[in-house]
């Protein structure tokens, strides 16, 4: 009769420990389903606690394109470039960032981009959500934390 005890108690241990294996095994593969990149961006790291425009002065600069440009119906792209119109905005507010960049591209002729402040790790969820959206838009990181 012991020995039944003992061996229920191990076979019961062994399912705990398969059940508890598997449930860690899921929640890795949602985190890296959710919070980790594509990719790796272009990524500058600057003072946490800032405004938007702090960025926008300390990313865009005079050798990389003209801040706050204002466009024909009084719009202002954050940075125009050479290439890109770029949008800034805190990763939270990611789709309208997109909806944005995706106007003043438009607008100006050139490639849409977005340049997501991110405040905390748990932000990269922002930017798979950017990835699957559309692949033409460039994704540039400010990591504020």
């Amino acid at each position: 009769m012991g020995r039944k005890k003992k061996s229920n108690f191990s076979k019961n241990r062994i399912m705990y420990f398969g059940c508890t294996f598997l449930l860690m095994l899921t929640g890795i593969y949602y985190v890296g389903l959710n919070y980790v990149p594509q990719k790796w961006y272009e990524t500058q790291t600057m003072m946490p606690n800032q405004t938007e425009s702090y960025y926008v002065n300390q990313w865009c600069t005079s050798d990389f394109g003209r801040k706050e440009a204002i466009l024909w119906d009084m719009t202002r792209v954050d940075c125009l470039a050479k290439d890109y119109a770029v949008e800034f905005d805190f990763a939270k507010k990611w789709a309208e960032s997109i909806g944005q960049a995706l106007y003043y591209a438009k607008m100006t002729g050139k490639k849409p981009a977005v340049t997501l402040i991110l405040t905390s790790p748990a932000d990269y969820r922002y930017v798979k959500r950017v990835e699957r959206l559309n692949n033409e838009i460039k994704i540039f990181l400010v990591k504020a934390y």
